[in-house]
């Protein structure tokens, strides 16, 4: 038995919604091409009109929920998810051989990780993935890539608190409005926060990545490419 970390309330398990965990290499940013273990969690209300893992976005549903042995072995893009607790996901990324991990989602900090970033950071570098539309919570020795997102279907306002916490920030890109609205997130931030911007052309579409250079040239910010699908990896 141990407290909750909310409410103070006893309970028997503190469970995490998994929706799979795999080890493969980090696509996108400062780590691009290095070998990772990705744990995916389940649960997103922001709603991204252009979302590749939209299976990810329910939570709760009990006709979904798999065992964790089910939800290791998975291959495919599905929106079942196993309730796992911390020690069990420890346990699990530790057979693999990657020592990064990357918590993604979904939106991870939809649920409390603090406890899991603690512990996984015995073993490795720990670095997770938001949208920056909630309150980030995990150790200061955790990585964070934050990858705004503005005006989507969900309502969720960008957190000035989540951008200034960012080690990264990851903008994805599909039109001009974007870019433009990512200038407006940016317009009352510190300057230095230039250095740790990657914009990512939006399912690697010409037009987009066009757009990207261009700003980043601009801007003196840097370009990411999904190498991972170049890679033909998850």
């Amino acid at each position: 038995m141990k407290k909750c970390r909310n409410c103070g309330v006893l309970e028997d398990a503190f469970l995490i919604s998994v929706n799979e965990i795999f080890p493969t290499f980090q696509g996108e940013g400062t780590f691009t091409g290095c070998p990772a273990t990705f744990i995916r969690l389940q649960g997103c209300p922001v709603g991204c009109h252009w979302c590749d893992t939209k299976h990810t976005w329910p939570n709760g549903k009990p006709s979904k929920r798999i065992t964790t042995d089910q939800m290791i072995l998975k291959t495919k893009d599905a929106p079942t998810f196993a309730e796992v607790s911390e020690s069990e996901i420890v346990n699990v990324v530790k057979e693999f051989n990657p020592t990064h991990f990357v918590i993604t989602g979904g939106e991870p900090f939809v649920q409390d990780i603090y406890e899991l970033v603690k512990q996984l950071g015995e073993f490795g570098l720990v670095q997770i993935e938001t949208s920056g539309t909630h309150q980030i919570n995990v150790p200061d020795e955790a990585f964070v890539t934050v990858s705004p997102k503005i005006n989507m279907q969900g309502g969720y306002q960008v957190l000035k608190e989540s951008i200034l916490r960012a080690d990264e920030i990851k903008m994805p890109v599909a039109d001009q409005a974007d870019l433009n609205n990512f200038l407006e997130l940016l317009s009352d931030l510190p300057e230095l926060l230039k250095y740790k911007i990657w914009l990512t052309p939006v399912s690697q579409d010409n037009s987009a990545t066009k757009l990207c250079v261009q700003m980043a040239m601009k801007m003196n910010w840097r370009v990411s490419l999904q190498t991972h699908k170049f890679m033909n990896v998850r």
